[in-house]
């Protein structure tokens, strides 16, 4: 009982605040890890985590192929990074909430969970200056039909991703621009949604994933794929 007042708690002071608004009710109650479509189309996605080594180049070569992105912010990388974060949206990148300090969800209470991803909303909206995609990626990819009908509950769809190219890891854990763009054409199909990342774990590691886009645009081209605006393809609008 205590566990649903908190919910309650947390979801009225979120209206009373006016930062809750409708999911795009079609995505409710799944993790949506691929998008409905018969185009040959996939979506490209970033998470923003830690540093922001990769954001410049990776801007500069969306802009120079004229191509949208969903980036997923965490709460704390954008108190920590807020021009970097102003300049995804001032872009024109659709924006996504990707927890507030990247917690495994599975430790936290209902309450707590709440309350960690409307933290990051605000830190997301004070940060960019906009408001946000009503799109929640959970920490680690690890949901539970529970978890997402919190976030539903919250206003979120949640959007996960078919597959992480791994550019991450970096040079350092196996990975190379090949390696990278090969994980994305193994299961290349309509409505794939791809994972990258914009920075790493450590500073001063290449940015892997920055290197293989130029790469990975040319592979898709190169197979008659296109790369659609997440938030305009679902219905959800422009951040």
């Amino acid at each position: 009982m205590k566990r649903l007042t908190a919910v309650v708690t947390t979801l009225l002071a979120a209206m009373t605040l006016g930062m809750t608004g409708p999911s795009p009710s079609a995505l409710d109650g799944s993790e949506n890890r691929t998008f409905r479509t018969d185009r040959r189309i996939v979506a490209l996605t970033f998470n923003a985590a830690w540093n922001t080594d990769g954001i410049g180049t990776v801007l500069a070569v969306l802009r120079e192929r004229h191509t949208p992105a969903t980036f997923f912010l965490t709460g704390d990388f954008a108190e920590r990074h807020p021009a970097a974060a102003r300049s995804l949206a001032a872009a024109g990148h659709g924006i996504g909430n990707h927890s507030y300090s990247h917690p495994h969800f599975g430790d936290l209470t209902p309450g707590e969970r709440a309350a960690d991803v409307l933290k990051a909303d605000r830190a997301i909206r004070a940060a960019t200056g906009t408001a946000p995609l009503p799109f929640f990626r959970f920490p680690y990819s690890e949901t539970t039909p529970q978890q997402i009908a919190e976030v539903n509950a919250l206003g979120f769809a949640d959007i996960e991703f078919t597959t992480d190219t791994k550019g991450y890891l970096g040079p350092q854990g196996g990975m190379t621009v090949e390696k990278a763009v090969r994980r994305v054409l193994d299961v290349l199909r309509p409505g794939a949604i791809i994972q990258m990342h914009v920075g790493t774990r450590k500073e001063g590691h290449p940015v892997l994933d920055a290197q293989a886009l130029p790469a990975l645009l040319d592979a898709l081209h190169a197979r008659g794929y296109g790369v659609a605006d997440l938030g305009g393809i679902t219905g959800a609008g422009g951040a």
